[in-house]
């Protein structure tokens, strides 16, 4: 193996044996800790609600669930900066820095 393809080879990073899955599941669960009731709930929120997959209720891994995720981190950090809601942001960060 070339000195430069040796290079590449060590700047590739692999998905593997990170729970992508999870990652997305815990985040979703602390949005929705956040919209129990619907006095605290808007339009956006329900339409996110409304996005979660089957797979998130049943337990069955779907990549639609980590799209979700990965396409509202903004929208979803702004939420749990709005609740003070530290473990939410940590959770958020790990899945956006992991899998997203």
């Amino acid at each position: 193996m070339s000195e430069q393809a040796a290079a590449a080879a060590d700047r590739y990073v692999s998905f593997e044996g990170i729970d992508c899955w999870h990652n997305a599941c815990a985040v979703v669960a602390r949005v929705l800790h956040h919209y129990e009731g619907p006095e605290r709930t808007n339009k956006y929120w329900e339409y996110f609600v409304a996005k979660i997959p089957p797979g998130y209720y049943s337990g069955e891994p779907t990549e639609d669930l980590l799209y979700l995720v990965c396409s509202n981190t903004y929208y979803i950090e702004e939420l749990f900066e709005k609740f003070d809601d530290a473990e939410g942001l940590q959770l958020l960060q790990r899945a956006e820095l992991e899998c997203c």
